[in-house]
């Protein structure tokens, strides 16, 4: 096994080791940010933390890319078995080193509970290693050092021995940097948290497993008497790729586990039928927070409405970011914030989206929208919540175009919404998920990256924006379930029948390509889950589910006009966010009169 030099930047720099095999998937983890604390910094802010914040903090700053650019890029270990007369080859994909915060120049070894390890695992779509595997990367590992064992002591399991033992550590790692540069393949200086079958049998515990001598042999066999929430200084967070090669074929290390006849390949102890932890041992996933977000108001500067404030920001790769918040003695730890998520249409600016009064010389744009207009309404309407609106401007000026370059494999945009809930965590918060046109494929990529919506999401609204509908990949079936869920949650789908409309006297969508076609399909796949009422009142189709809960609204278009803007113009933002609740159609009417004419500034 041989690791390759990439070109160095800093004290050390990227280091690739042997190709990835061309199903292999890069860390979906934005750059370090150059404001991001060194590891000697990050672990002395961990010293006054209860076990919850600590890990809250490590997942949170790994997630936001403060991980050395050496630890990115992983190794491949080749791994050989008979069974039954067949040869069987795998290869995976190891970090170079345990899970680090920090620079190439500084960093942190950072242990963490089993449950905060698959949390992060899962967000990475990597696996905790077997017992085998860990056998089998120290093996294959360039440089092995010899273990550091401190005297076993009540303090073992405190910051200030983590940070002890990782300066020993980082002392023996230097007298080899010459020759073998960070990014070289390491092993032998902490424990492996570990999956075994055996964790079956044992809830509630911890696996570790390894240390290993020079010589080869481990100094911790297979142990599972720790409770899940032990952690110490001698443990370390190994992560491997879920997918890997076998005999040439991808496949993934759940696949290989379950498999009898190829489970020999990383494992000893026979076939796994759930090799993962519970992901909630220990904290709740807040990951991406903008320096671990001192307070929810850093940054944020004066708005020029009504004591608004905002803050404007970048989160790579290329998604603009701006908040609009109301004044800060809105917000108080009883009260709830809403966090709409507003994914912006195809073509538009931020600027164009939140809208204004339109002055002689102003673009059009700026009059058809008037999210920023809409919302001041909604905090009006409702006082009893702090109404923040993240609108999310893809460089491409399109969320279709912006998942293609630079999101094909769906996991980056988890991270931007956790850039921006993470502020707000010292606030109970219902988030919503919006987006108008193409905004609707940030919402779809974002089912797409997990497996389940979680709780916190308490809306979800396409205004005209559901192209990407597809139940073949799971949409309706993770829709459904999230429906179900004890935290009555709301859909709101407003569409209307644009096959039919005419642009220049000729149709501009196909029969199938429209939100008409996919919001019908959508219901009808719901239907199968719950009883639907449908009505007609004018020119509106009216499909309702679960009390109101589920709402889909659809103009039949007769005068075969494009409605696509005029939508949400029509106080369709409106009716979004309050379809489903006490104040539907409270002061204003979907596809009436402009209700928030006097909040445009």
């Amino acid at each position: 096994m041989t690791c390759r030099p990439l070109p160095a930047f800093a004290f050390a720099c990227w280091f690739a080791c042997l190709a990835f095999p061309s199903s292999g998937q890069a860390l979906p983890l934005p750059p370090r940010p150059v404001d991001a604390m060194p590891g000697g910094e990050f672990v002395r802010s961990l010293s006054n933390l209860s076990l919850v914040e600590r890990e809250e903090r490590i997942v949170a700053q790994v997630l936001l890319g403060n991980v050395p650019g050496f630890w990115r890029v992983f190794c491949s270990v080749t791994v050989t078995q008979v069974t039954a007369g067949r040869t069987n080859t795998a290869t995976f994909q190891v970090a170079p080193d345990y899970l680090a915060i920090g620079s190439d120049a500084d960093y942190f070894l950072a242990p963490l509970t089993p449950g905060s390890a698959q949390q992060l695992a899962d967000r990475l779509d990597c696996s905790l290693p077997t017992r085998k595997m860990v056998d089998a990367i120290y093996a294959a590992a360039t440089l092995k050092l010899a273990p550091s064992n401190l005297p076993p002591s009540a303090a073992m399991t405190t910051v200030g021995v983590f940070a002890r033992h990782n300066e020993i550590v980082r002392r023996q790692r230097s007298q080899h940097l010459e020759k073998l540069p960070p990014g070289t393949l390491i092993a032998g200086h902490k424990k492996d948290v570990v999956v075994t079958p055996r964790l079956a049998h044992a809830p509630g515990k911890v696996a570790i497993y390894g240390w290993h001598r020079l010589d080869g042999t481990p100094i911790q066999p297979l142990y599972l008497g720790h409770t899940q929430t032990w952690v110490d200084y001698s443990h370390g967070l190994r992560l491997v790729q879920q997918r890997l090669t076998v005999n040439g074929v991808t496949s993934t290390i759940t696949q290989v586990l379950a498999d009898p006849a190829l489970a020999p390949l990383l494992s000893d102890e026979g076939t796994y039928s759930s090799p993962r932890y519970p992901a909630t041992n220990a904290a709740p996933t807040r990951a991406l927070a903008t320096n671990d977000a001192p307070s929810a108001f850093a940054g944020f500067q004066p708005g020029p409405h009504l004591g608004e404030q905002t803050l404007t920001f970048t989160h790579e790769p290329g998604v603009r970011i701006h908040l609009n918040a109301p004044a800060r003695e809105t917000f108080t730890t009883n009260k709830p914030v809403q966090l709409i998520f507003y994914a912006l249409p195809n073509g538009n600016t931020i600027e164009q989206t939140i809208g204004k009064k339109l002055q002689p010389g102003d673009d059009w744009h700026y009059d058809l929208q008037h999210i920023g207009a809409q919302t001041r309404f909604l905090r009006d309407l409702l006082p009893d919540r702090a109404i923040v609106v993240a609108y999310l401007e893809a460089a491409e000026k399109s969320w279709p175009a912006w998942r293609k370059k630079h999101d094909p494999a769906n996991r980056l945009i988890p991270g931007v919404l956790a850039r921006v809930t993470d502020r707000f965590k010292e606030f109970p918060r219902r988030l919503t998920l919006n987006g108008h046109s193409g905004g609707g494929s940030f919402i779809f990529g974002y089912l797409n990256a997990i497996e389940r919506v979680p709780g916190e999401v308490k809306r979800i609204a396409f205004l005209d924006s559901d192209y990407a509908y597809d139940p073949a990949q799971g949409h309706a079936d993770k829709l459904a379930a999230w429906l179900k869920s004890a935290d009555a949650p709301c859909l709101s789908v407003l569409a209307y029948h644009d096959d039919i409309a005419r642009l220049n006297g000729k149709p501009f969508v196909s029969v199938t390509g429209g939100t008409w076609y996919r919001s019908h399909l959508m219901q009808t796949n719901l239907a199968a889950h719950f009883a639907f009422t449908s009505a007609r009142a004018g020119d509106l189709e009216h499909h309702t589910a679960l009390g109101g809960r589920v709402e889909f609204l659809l103009h039949t278009n007769p005068d075969r006009a494009i409605l696509h803007t005029v939508q949400v113009e029509k106080n369709g933002f409106i009716h979004s966010l309050l379809s489903g609740t006490p104040q539907e159609s409270r002061g204003y009417r979907y596809f009436g009169p402009r209700a928030y004419d006097q909040w445009i500034h």
